[in-house]
């Protein structure tokens, strides 16, 4: 293995800790909490984590198997499995960031309504849609035996062996894409921007209350005052932080995949091997960032994973404390006899 395999090798094996890890934690908090589990936005949640544990433990593992021993890991039906769960599973991954966007807008730009416009059974729905939509690739792609081992991305995924299919799987996979990360990312910079433009509405009225309150405090003391335009400012930066991430992370993690996928249809253009290596690990590191950017960011998930951390401690506090009053306990019969 050449210091760059290594590299790479390496970093799949933290990405796959970290998501692990990250992913179990969300699914912990909708298991403890009863009030993360009766929001609407929480069944996302648990299909995008869902999602990204079952990538972590079926993907990620091959491809560092790919990477380690460059060449197809197991046999041939392992890999059309994993390869129809890798496309399955980011399609999937892609829609659910759509529908939380969706539930988002309708929050913020229709709050009155939003209880009878969002529902479970809503919800439920767009769930359907969004498995039938992600399920329906990968089983074209599997009876036209477009799924296998390809060096490039040292995973098992699309591709097509066989050259008298090209011009059908070049139409496959633009409408793929098309349908996948384009449509996902024009209902997210839709509805995150509109939220956007709601967001900023209301922090000039709440900026033209601030100022006109500090105006009639004639006696206010600076600090005070300093204070109160500095909330002005970062209320105004919260929302464009917050959306910038969801827009961004997803741009920033997929498009690299994405756009090299589009290029590799040119023989003209010649991809470095370790670019598709890259570009793949990149679009792994979304199954890293999303239980930060959606869940255990919020202050509602940051409470619930630290009453269940505080309720491990106690609970080992508690069994040692017993364990040691016993052994005193103990201790003292032996001394009497």
């Amino acid at each position: 293995m050449s210091i760059w395999e290594v590299i790479l090798a390496f970093v799949v094996v933290v990405l796959m800790l970290v998501a692990l890890l990250a992913n179990v934690l969300v699914l912990m908090c909708f298991l403890y909490s009863a009030d993360i589990r009766k929001q609407v936005p929480g069944l996302f949640i648990l299909n995008l984590t869902f999602c990204n544990l079952l990538m972590t433990v079926s993907n990620m593992p091959l491809t560092l198997a790919g990477i380690i021993y460059k060449s197809q890991p197991g046999g041939d039906q392992i890999c059309h499995v994993v390869g129809f769960l890798e496309t399955f599973l980011t399609t999937n991954s892609m829609l659910s960031m759509a529908a939380l966007s969706i539930d988002r807008w309708i929050a913020v730009v229709f709050p009155l309504s939003y209880h009878s416009k969002m529902r479970y059974r809503d919800a439920a729905l767009i769930l359907s849609y969004t498995w039938l939509h992600s399920v329906s690739f990968p089983i074209v792609a599997s009876s036209l035996s477009w799924v296998g081992f390809h060096h490039l991305y040292a995973s098992c995924t699309l591709y097509n062996k066989r050259p008298e299919d090209r011009t059908q799987f070049v139409i496959f996979t633009v409408v793929f894409h098309t349908l996948s990360f384009l449509l996902s990312l024009i209902v997210l910079c839709f509805t995150y921007l509109k939220v956007l433009k709601v967001a900023r509405f209301h922090c000039k009225r709440i900026d033209v209350i601030t100022m006109q309150t500090l105006v009639l405090l004639v006696d206010i003391h600076p600090s005070v005052r300093e204070r109160c335009l500095e909330e002005q400012k970062r209320r105004r930066q919260r929302a464009t932080k917050k959306i910038s991430t969801f827009i961004g992370t997803f741009i920033l993690c997929f498009a690299p995949y994405v756009i090299t996928r589009l290029v590799e249809l040119s023989s003209v253009v010649h991809i470095n091997s370790h670019w598709g290596i890259i570009s793949k690990c990149l679009a792994y590191s979304k199954v890293v960032s999303d239980p930060f950017v959606y869940s255990l960011l919020r202050h509602q998930y940051k409470k619930t994973w630290k009453d269940i951390i505080n309720k491990i401690l106690k609970r080992s506090s508690i069994n040692s404390s017993a364990l040691t009053n016993e052994s005193h306990n103990q201790n003292i019969l032996q001394l009497k006899e």
